[in-house]
């Protein structure tokens, strides 16, 4: 495996650990603010991170924001996203809240063929399916916790995503991750800010140092996510996205002496199969086409 592979694979299993850790503090201060004070938080402990970078680096220009109608909208789907996780952390674990969540890349595969013309062949539909029913065994009203409105709140969060990462498709071409990022979490800020602000509620001062890390593990995850995908191919690291289950289960434990159901197991893994039978088919039909274009042409 090429060196550049190993370092992305190698970022993208410290940004999940990251990411696990900032979700478990969400989940903390979840249990004590209303879900879009949490969220406003969650943007505005992140930006001082991402100034100081950006300053760090002299790239100021970098923040400007070319397509502003599509930062709006991804920013309305970001308040949505981290609304509707960190409501979905108030009741759930964080094992129940991932499994639910894991349909993210099933939604942006089914989703690119309406918005944006992709193909998707019958195995894939059959794929995205499967994680479906995953979906629906782990919100069967019998199942618990995940008949909740927690889980319901994790789905829609996990549609929201998909509905983003489809839009950072379109960003891509006209403006810098650092703009990207930067917009991102000023529009979560202000707009989560603005929907908390008649039920906010003081913060405590023991609080503040879950905020600071808050924000300081989220921008390192952002930063170590981007540097994967700079050195590998995100048919390659995107399968060990799935080792966030792994830390929510241990950190779960570790925390709140808690274990995902049956069911959690059965629909997650469900769900987990079908996202990577479907990262395995993207990379096949990559690999055939390249094959296709190298091959010289036949004199018949």
């Amino acid at each position: 495996m090429r060196t550049g592979h190993l370092r992305g694979i190698a970022a993208m299993l410290v940004a999940v650990a990251a990411f696990a850790a900032m979700d478990a503090v969400l989940k903390v201060l979840a249990g004590r603010y209303p879900p879009m004070q949490v969220s406003a938080l969650r943007g505005a402990s992140s930006l001082p991170f991402v100034l100081a970078a950006v300053a760090l680096l002299g790239r100021w220009r970098d923040l400007r924001a070319v397509n502003v109608r599509l930062h709006l909208a991804r920013g309305v789907l970001g308040v949505v996203m981290i609304g509707g996780f960190v409501y979905a952390l108030r009741s759930l674990s964080l094992a129940d809240a991932y499994s639910v969540f894991f349909v993210a890349p099933l939604l942006v595969t089914a989703l690119a063929v309406p918005l944006l013309g992709e193909r998707v062949d019958w195995r894939r539909w059959v794929a995205i399916a499967s994680g479906l029913a995953g979906v629906l065994a782990m919100l069967r009203p019998s199942a618990g916790l995940l008949g909740t409105l927690g889980a319901v709140a994790a789905l829609v969060s996990a549609l929201a995503y998909a509905l983003s990462a489809i839009s950072v498709r379109f960003l891509t071409r006209t403006d810098t991750t650092q703009s990207m990022v930067f917009w991102f979490l000023v529009a979560l800020t202000v707009a989560c800010g603005i929907l908390a602000a008649p039920g906010w509620l003081p913060i405590e001062r023991a609080d503040w140092p879950w905020i600071v890390a808050l924000g300081a593990i989220g921008s390192v995850g952002q930063h170590l996510i981007t540097e994967a995908f700079r050195h590998a191919p995100a048919s390659v690291i995107a399968p060990f996205e799935y080792t966030a289950l792994l830390w929510g289960v241990a950190i779960d434990w570790a925390f709140w002496q808690v274990l995902p159901g049956a069911q959690v197991f059965y629909g997650g893994g469900l769900v987990i199969t079908a996202g990577l039978y479907l990262i395995w088919r993207e990379r096949r039909l990559h690999r055939e086409l390249a094959a296709s274009i190298e091959s010289p042409a036949s004199p018949h």
